[in-house]
Parts: C-alpha cells; structure tokens; sequence
C-alpha cells in the first residue's frame, strides 16, 4: 500500500517538488484546448477525481517552436506546479523533467551522526528510509544482514534513516524513538536493538494488539540492549520517557520531499531503490555503484532464494 498522506499521489509520480500556496492565473486558453489538456494531464498521472487541475498561461521558452505552459494541481489547501511545453499551433503537448547533472539525487539526504554499519571509509553508501514495524522493512534487513554485508565486507556502509508511517504502523514512531535514544550513546547499541525489533515484530505486536504493551516491550528492549552494552541508563531512561521525535519528524520530512512511496526505500550511492527488492536486483545496485566508484567487484556468489514475502506490508 502506498504511503496515506495527502497528495500522496502526486509525490508518487515524480513530479517537482516542493507544495505551495499561490493565486492560479489565468490562462487566456480556448476553453476547449484547456478542456483537453486537462483530460491528458488527468490521464498522463492517473489523477483522484478530487483533484483539481487548472491552466495557467502560457509563456515564451528557450526551446524553438514551443511555449511553457504551467498545470497546477491542488487538492484542498496544497497545490503543486508542473511544468509543459506547448506548441505555437497548440496541437502538442510536452512533460520534461529538468535534472541536475552537478548533483546526485541522494546528496540531500542529512546522513550526519547517523549510526554507521560497516566500514565508515567505504566508497559506496548504502541508505535505507526504514519503518521499524514494517515486515517488507523487516524482509529488507534480513536481506542486507549479515549475506550482503558478508558478500560486499568492508567497500560498502549502511546507514538507516527513520521513516515510521504511523498512519499503519502505531508503535513505530516509539520504536524509532527509543533506536535514536540509543544511537546518541552508541552505534553499535543502536544496531543491536534495530536487529532485535525487525526479527520479532509480531512478538511486539502481541496477539492483543494492545498499543501500552508494544511500547513497554519496546523499552523494555531498549533497556535490555543497553545493559548488555553498558550505556547510561540514567541518559537512556530520560530519553526515552521524553520520547522527543523531532530527529524522526525531520527524516520523515526528508522522505516525503524525495517523493518516497512507502517503505522500504534504499539509495545505492544515489540510485534509488523502491521496495524489498529481490537479493540480486539489490547486489546489481551496489555492483554499479562500485564499478562507477572505480572498486573491485567481489568474487561472485550464488544467492540463496529470498524468503516468502510476509503477510501485510506497504507495497
């Protein structure tokens, strides 16, 4: 399932980025012209029938032959831009993407004292917007950890970035909280606990459902780890009874403004990967992304066939 949020839709299309509040002009269009753009527009992105599309006017390009001509979507208060080319006869109509080639699309992700798996020197960096209650999450991880890890050893790192969607999952966010509670004492703690919660996810859950219990068995997990890692309890029981999430909301913002679907969502030094993809489309990724990185690739393997998609999930 796709993530519920408004305007979910159109972030999943790809569009540009960024929602804003703005006055629509008027196009000064043939209403029959703008009649038919609005129908290929709706079904160019398989627009919800409660959103708006309206023309706005169109102005000179740099490309001969064509003028810009804005489409703004909205959807009660957001409203989003996209940007046509149409022809001086009015008979075409152009959908282009301006792409950055002085950036990777992954640069503007904050990865900055996040918990580092692997080695911190590696040239390829493998990110991972993960929900901690998620089974394909949980999928996920099993995949990276411990075969890939194994396969690739020190040329790649792993970093998590938090990205709960509450609107399925109810103990994430507590779950994400309590991991970062963790982290800011140890990132080998961290690891440990984020180990622990994707392979007993149901165990949290509970065959009640009962929300106060997943969070008590969240802290008291937490806790566990860092016994066992002999952080501070005193700084680890104050954290987590603030349950700040303002590092989560930041990341999940940063997910949202990527135009992330759900989770899992990894990037491979930049190039995106969406969903609990199978072991080898994974392994072809950061092959890539090494041979592009100018490393060796490591001996090849025979992969062992992926385990059996859970019941339930985000895709």
């Amino acid at each position: 399932m796709l993530r519920i949020r408004i305007l979910a839709g159109l972030l999943a299309l790809g569009l540009a980025i960024g929602c804003k509040a703005q006055t629509t002009p008027s196009s000064g269009i043939d209403p029959t012209l703008s009649r038919n753009i609005e129908l290929h527009v709706r079904a160019e992105f398989d627009l919800p029938g409660d959103v708006n599309v309206s023309i706005g006017a169109r102005k000179s390009s740099q490309f001969t032959g064509y003028d810009t001509l804005p489409v703004v979507l909205s959807h009660g208060t957001k409203t989003q831009e996209v940007d046509y080319l149409i022809s001086n006869d009015s008979t075409k109509l152009v959908h282009l993407d301006t792409m950055d080639l002085t950036k990777n699309p992954a640069d503007g992700i904050d990865i900055a004292g996040r918990p580092i798996r692997g080695n911190p020197s590696a040239k390829v960096t493998i990110i991972n917007f993960d929900d901690l209650e998620c089974p394909y999450c949980a999928r996920m991880h099993q995949e990276l950890f411990p075969r890939t890890m194994a396969h690739y050893g020190d040329k790649v790192r792993f970093i998590y970035k938090d990205d709960p969607i509450t609107e399925l999952h109810p103990w994430a966010m507590r779950a994400s909280v309590d991991a970062n509670c963790l982290a800011r004492q140890s990132s080998a703690v961290y690891w440990t606990y984020v180990d622990y919660v994707h392979g007993h996810g149901d165990e949290i859950t509970g065959p009640d459902r009962n929300l106060d219990k997943s969070f008590a068995a969240l802290d008291r997990i937490a806790r566990q780890e860092a016994t066992v890692g002999k952080l501070d309890e005193n700084q680890l029981n104050a954290c987590i009874a603030k349950q700040d999430e303002t590092q989560i909301r930041a990341s999940t913002k940063e997910a949202e403004a990527l135009g992330l679907e759900g989770t899992p969502e990894l990037y491979v030094n930049g190039e995106r990967i969406n969903g609990a993809v199978p072991e080898n489309e994974l392994w072809a990724a950061i092959d890539r992304a090494l041979v592009a990185a100018g490393e060796q690739l490591p001996a090849p393997q025979q992969s062992l066939a992926a385990p059996a998609p859970p019941a339930g999930g985000n895709k």
